[in-house]
């Protein structure tokens, strides 16, 4: 046999040796799949029990005027979120109402919102907050109160700093996924 006849032969060899490998690792894949992602363990076919969450705790953590003249007042809010999972929660959204109890009880002076609750599937760029397990998370908001002059006894306790005020609201939170877990609410009242 010369060099020329051992040239063509062999390109059909490996021809059959790829078209043999390629079998066997169809027949593999096919046939003995099953074994290969079959679970090794008992435990492992029963699926997890949904994710008991304990409630976060919000206190308010301070409410102050920052700012006031004879047309309007800027108000600082804050509250301390903590979270006594070992897992972190998504903090959507917290609703607040703000009252201040020797103008009126239920008369409400501002309120507000902080983060943003999803609208339709997944939105892109919004406000969310992580809480951290076993941690602790403060959130602020700024209020502007105009003064109209038709109250000029709450204007005089906002300038004193001596206002009562009432706080209530709630915070709209979840697992740390979006399509984890279902959400999860918790109501607040605090006086000052």
């Amino acid at each position: 046999m010369n060099i020329k006849e051992r040239i063509q032969v062999n390109p059909k060899i490996f021809v059959f040796v790829a078209v043999v490998a390629l079998a066997a690792i169809l027949g593999v894949v096919l046939f003995g799949s099953s074994t290969i992602f079959e679970p090794s363990s008992p435990q492992s076919t029963t699926p997890n029990p949904p994710m008991q969450l304990e409630p976060i705790t919000v206190e308010l953590a301070d409410i102050s005027t920052i700012e006031i003249n004879e047309r309007s007042a800027t108000l600082e809010i804050a509250f301390n979120l903590k979270n006594p999972n070992e897992t972190s929660v998504l903090v959507q959204v917290m609703d607040y109402q703000l009252y201040e109890t020797d103008f009126s009880e239920s008369v409400q002076v501002s309120g507000g919102q902080i983060g943003n609750r999803p609208e339709g599937m997944i939105e892109f760029g919004n406000n969310y907050y992580v809480l951290l397990g076993n941690a602790s998370l403060l959130l602020k908001d700024k209020i502007i109160l105009n003064n109209s002059g038709n109250a000029p006894e709450f204007w005089s306790v906002l300038e004193d700093n001596s206002a009562k005020w009432r706080v209530t609201g709630d915070v709209f939170y979840n697992l740390s996924s979006m399509t984890s877990g279902q959400e999860n609410t918790v109501h607040f009242e605090f006086t000052r």
